[in-house]
């Protein structure tokens, strides 16, 4: 017997709750300098409840080769990705009109 989602009351496999949630959310994604002159990219307004923030932390870090965390809901990754973190959530379903470059 398969699990069922408490949230849309369909099985594990059919449940459509995150893809609706990644259609829904504003996300912005900017620079950040830190320590040392050091250039972040950050990701805000993921929602932790909906979408597995640590799997798209680690999806992000894997298809831009760099290093990054999760800390207070946001997403950290080292460098200067924000085009290719955009063209990268677009590709993991995320709607093109709430991911904005700031």
């Amino acid at each position: 017997m398969s699990e069922i989602c408490s949230t849309c009351g369909l099985p594990k496999e059919l449940c459509v709750c995150e893809t609706i949630a990644k259609e829904s959310q504003e996300i912005t994604i900017g620079l950040e300098k830190k320590k040392f002159g050091k250039t972040y990219t950050v990701v805000r307004g993921v929602d932790g409840k909906e979408i597995d923030i640590n799997d798209l932390t680690k999806k992000l870090k894997s298809k831009l080769a760099c290093g990054g965390t999760t800390k207070e809901g946001r997403i950290e990754l080292q460098g200067n990705h924000a085009q290719k973190t955009k063209e990268m959530l677009l590709e993991l379903g995320f709607s093109p009109g709430t991911v904005i470059i700031r």
